[in-house]
Parts: structure tokens; sequence; C-alpha cells
């Protein structure tokens, strides 16, 4: 059975919602948050990092969500969360999927993190972020999720940062992705994810 280590208000519901949606259990092992709001030692004791989510199955010891929702898809031979291979909606899926992290976090940070501490963040990373949900809103066009109907990887990966700017009430001028963050918080595995391990977003 595969290990997951996971740090509470963290990326790692990720992974326990994907889990849930293919009807595979773990052995989760959760760590508390500092009182600054780091991950705690105990975490570089599994990943020189400090890394949380990672997963452990077997001899293989995996970190960076992206790549665990990947590992976790080919594991169980999990085709219902990504368009068929090689097609063109297939690469659109991998673009998006590997946007949230590699474009849209950093952007939506500059935001939230000065929220979090009761700052105002600069007019210009304001604007950036707009940018950015503005995209999101496009990608969704008139569909349920990214890639249409049927919720993807990209769906669960993007979950996080906006649970982030939903908490910091940073959605409001953007309907369209409210709604679409609306749709992803009922989805089945979203749902068994939080009443296993608590909320992405910590509390107000």
């Amino acid at each position: 059975m595969i290990t997951l280590h996971a740090l509470k208000y963290s990326r790692a519901t990720r992974v326990l919602w994907l889990l849930n949606d293919l009807g595979q259990p773990c052995n989760r092992i959760d760590y508390d948050r500092t009182s600054a709001f780091r991950a705690p030692d105990e975490l570089s004791k599994v990943h020189p990092l400090g890394k949380s989510p990672v997963i452990v199955d077997g001899d293989e010891m995996i970190a960076e969500s992206s790549t665990i929702l990947r590992y976790l898809a080919a594991k169980y031979g999990d085709t219902s969360h990504q368009p068929a291979a090689g097609t063109p909606a297939f690469w659109r899926h991998e673009a998006l999927f590997d946007y949230v992290e590699a474009s849209f976090a950093e952007v939506a940070l500059q935001v939230i993190l000065p929220a979090f501490n009761g700052e105002d963040a600069p007019r210009a990373a304001k604007a950036a972020l707009a940018d950015h949900l503005d995209y999101i809103a496009s990608e969704v066009g008139g569909g349920r999720f990214l890639c249409g109907q049927t919720l993807t990887l990209a769906d669960i990966q993007m979950s996080y940062i906006l649970a982030l700017l939903e908490r910091m009430e940073l959605l409001g001028d953007h309907p369209k992705v409210l709604a679409y963050w609306q749709r992803l918080q009922q989805q089945p595995g979203y749902i068994a994810a939080l009443d296993a391990a608590g909320p992405m977003a910590p509390p107000r």
C-alpha cells in the first residue's frame, strides 16, 4: 500500500482526491504546520527539502504533486482523468496540468502571501493574477471543467491554488472561475479527501 506523507493545508489533498477517485487506500501520515505556517522538521526526514506531498511505494519515493498524480494514474491504469494519449486534447491537457505549478502558482502566491499577512499586494501582482484568472476562465469555456465535461488531473491540480484564492476572497471579480471552483468542490473525491484530512486552505 502507498504511504502518503501529508502536510496539513497543503497540496497533499490533491493526492487524496485522486486516490479516492481511483478507489485506492493509502497509509496516510499527517504533519501539522508550525506556528509560522511552515512544514515541521519531521518532513525533512522523509525528503531532504521537507516536501509534502511525498508518496512511498515500495522502494520508490516520489515528491511533487504533479508527478505523484501522473504516477498514480499510470500505476493503477487510469485513463479516466486524461484525454486519449497522443491526441490534441491530450497535449492541451498536459499543458494545462503543468501550467498550474509552472506559471499560475507563482503569480497567484504573489497576491495570496501578502493577503495572508494582512497586506495589500503590489498593483502589478494583482494585474498579473487577473490576467491568469481571465485565461483560466477562457480555458474552462462553456464546459464544466478544463477539458469539457470530464474531470481531469489538470482540474485536481488546479484546486489547491483556487482554494487559497477563495480563502483570501480573491475570486469575487472572476465569477466564471469561482463557479468552476464551486463545481470542483462538489466532486465526490474532493469531498472524501476533505472528510479524511481536513480543508485544503487554512480556516479564516
